[in-house]
């Protein structure tokens, strides 16, 4: 099947991209790919590893790689939701109140450690990641179309986290585990460390990619073509996780929905304007693995939720 679709300028912009990416990052091609696949797909991003595996860099890298109002937020125990959302202060000088906003208003926001605030906080998060707006004090204030949450976490089984409600996991479109690093791309980690002179400063790197820029790359994701057997396909792998014994709760058609877009982008990404049945095997696991609940016994018998979800992909047969 031919492009239809002229992809020079997206081919362009995510070369870019990629490269400045590399003179940060070593390795991690996967996840650089989804996070970018994700923004692309118009979705929010949960990032999680260990310590030290350079999530947040990765994130803070991307935000800055696009011309765009950019905002962190770091999470913490004693973290309120005024402290994320703003709040209403009397102006004395005019007598009204006048709103402050917090550090939610902006184009990209960096949510870092969002599993170590208290759900009260993670919940002020709830209706601008799917709504993409905030109501304070009965006013309601629209955010920007570019708006895209990228936050991290660390494993839950890690001291002072709080496990993310079902509903909040559910915004995000996509869950990226970043693991430890094969022992060669540390070695490299060690010499760019050891050589200043090979070490790019994340103070050093340009944007690439304008806000405006962004949101026409976005557009094209309308004109990828996905074919009435590949939507069958879609409905069939969501299927299986409620039907699954291993899986107390099993994903929504949001998720059917995030995975059919987030394919979409990921043909963009490999320079097609067609999805084919690998661009949904190789995205759905990040897609499902947040959005399923595990079975006890299913847990006891030492399952994971993306290992999971990967047996029930492989499960449904691939269309021809």
């Amino acid at each position: 099947m031919e492009t239809r679709t002229d992809l020079t300028l997206f081919a362009e912009k995510m070369q870019a991209l990629k490269s400045q990416i590399r003179k940060i990052i070593v390795g991690q091609e996967q996840a650089v790919d989804l996070v970018l696949t994700a923004i692309l797909a118009d979705g929010h991003v949960l990032i999680e590893g260990v310590p030290g595996v350079a999530k947040t860099l990765l994130a803070r890298l991307v935000s800055r790689l696009i011309d765009a109002r950019f905002s962190r937020i770091q999470f913490t125990p004693d973290l309120m939701p005024s402290d994320v959302l703003g709040t209403t202060v009397f102006n004395v000088k005019t007598s009204n109140f006048d709103f402050h906003q917090g550090p939610v208003f902006a184009n990209v926001v960096l949510v870092d450690e969002i599993n170590r605030a208290p759900a009260k906080t993670q919940a002020a998060l709830f209706e601008v990641m799917e709504e993409r707006q905030v109501t304070v004090d009965g006013t309601t204030h629209r955010m920007d179309p570019l708006y895209t949450i990228l936050a991290t976490q660390n494993p839950v089984e890690q001291e002072g986290t709080y496990r993310l409600p079902e509903a909040q996991l559910d915004r995000f479109l996509m869950k990226i585990t970043m693991g430890y690093p094969p022992v060669e791309e540390e070695v490299e980690v060690l010499r760019r460390h050891q050589q200043h002179a090979a070490f790019t400063r994340l103070d050093d790197i340009q944007p690439v990619i304008s806000h405006d820029e962004l949101l026409q790359l976005r557009q094209l994701i309308d004109s990828v073509i996905v074919e009435e057997s590949l939507l069958r396909y879609v409905a069939e792998i969501v299927s299986q996780t409620r039907n699954s014994r291993a899986v107390q709760l099993g994903a929504s058609p949001r998720a059917s929905v995030a995975i059919m877009q987030a394919s979409k982008a990921y043909a963009l990404l490999q320079g097609r304007d067609f999805v084919t049945p690998d661009d949904i095997k190789t995205i759905a696991p990040h897609v499902l693995h947040h959005r399923i609940i595990l079975t006890a016994e299913a847990e006891m018998e030492g399952y994971t939720p993306i290992k999971v979800a990967q047996r029930l992909i492989d499960k449904v047969e691939v269309p021809k």
